[in-house]
């Protein structure tokens, strides 16, 4: 059912909602990644037609080589970097409902630093790596949740100024518990847990992309669904209780999700910083929307994720940037054209 500038979905006794605007946006970023990952399995140093590409996921691979190519080594890195994005890009847009705070995201509240905790224990402390990384990410962002949480807490209840200057802190103290282990650590465990930290999705495997979407696919359906009586808390705890929305319980549940989803993506990308806080934004300008859409802060994410990955594989000179400082330039350009933009309007 459609109305003036809003789509209707029902299906059974669901119903979901959708601005018109915000349609065309999600249809054109669904395009954009499209087109982006046709060039991202086409780059590098053997080239490779969109006709070998199709062979090659159709089954019929022209030969082993063009097979392992695409399949063990383009498309792994092509799902991280998509799984990635769409994760952090859906944990912000959780982030910003529940803070009520632009500024509210993994990597600026600390939770993105939680999990990276917990990835540099296993790498520096144990000494390990591969497919321990992520449930060790995971130990650690959960934990730094539940602290933050905790702290955050007063009366029985989680106030949105106080979770943000919460997670704030909390993150302060993981940043320089993560410089001790990389300074007391084994000089080549160091060397390796720093390279984790300024995020890469290159020599990703299938074991990265496993878990990633795996998690993606138990988590975005209940996410989705808590997202509307989290709409309702955003107008306060003491009218959205009345409304019948378990305020606490439906918090909690949903900062679980968020940080679940921030510590799949670091675990398999390492720390990326500005998506989950950029994204959100962006995509709620575009469809002109007052609430954070949740699958369009998704497909932005993967958007800004897939575009910084294809600028540090095409930057000049041969330069390897890692696409974890690509994101944090194009963040903190961001942020700037944001507080100028403030800046002008007041």
């Amino acid at each position: 059912m459609s109305g003036a500038a809003h789509i209707v979905w029902r299906w059974r006794g669901l119903s979901l909602r959708s601005g018109r605007r915000a349609l065309w946006v999600n249809l054109a970023l669904m395009l954009l990644l499209a087109a982006g990952a046709l060039v991202s399995l086409r780059l590098g140093r053997i080239a490779i037609g969109p006709a070998e590409i199709w062979q090659v996921l159709a089954g019929e691979a022209p030969s082993r080589m063009l097979d392992h190519v695409v399949m063990d080594i383009r498309l792994p890195r092509l799902l991280v970097t998509l799984g990635a994005g769409a994760a952090l890009g859906a944990s912000g847009a959780i982030f910003q409902t529940v803070s009520r705070n632009p500024l509210g995201s993994p990597d600026v509240i600390g939770f993105t630093a939680g999990a990276a905790s917990g990835a540099l224990v296993w790498i520096i402390g144990f000494g390990g790596s591969g497919a321990g990384v992520v449930p060790a990410a995971l130990a650690g962002a959960l934990l730094t949740g539940i602290c933050v949480y905790l702290l955050a807490r007063k009366d029985g209840r989680v106030g949105a100024y106080r979770l943000v200057l919460t997670g704030i802190g909390v993150g302060a103290i993981l940043s320089a518990f993560n410089a001790l282990l990389l300074v007391r650590g084994d000089l080549d465990a160091a060397i390796s847990g720093n390279l984790w930290l300024a995020g890469s999705v290159e020599g990703r495997s299938w074991g990265h992309v496993w878990p990633l979407w795996l998690g993606l696919g138990l988590l975005m359906p209940p996410l989705l669904l808590g997202m509307r009586p989290l709409g309702l808390m955003a107008m306060g705890d003491d009218l959205a209780g009345p409304l019948g929305v378990p305020v606490e319980r439906a918090r909690r549940r949903m900062l679980a999700g968020a940080v679940t989803l921030a510590a799949l993506a670091t675990a398999a990308a390492g720390p990326i910083a500005f998506v989950a806080l950029a994204a959100p934004q962006l995509v709620r300008r575009l469809a002109r929307m007052p609430d954070q859409p949740l699958i369009g802060a998704a497909l932005m994410g993967a958007a800004l994720m897939l575009g910084a990955d294809l600028l540090s594989r095409l930057a000049p000179w041969g330069a390897i940037l890692p696409i974890g400082q690509v994101t944090g330039v194009i963040g903190g350009l961001y942020l700037i054209w944001l507080l100028t933009r403030k800046r002008r309007r007041g």
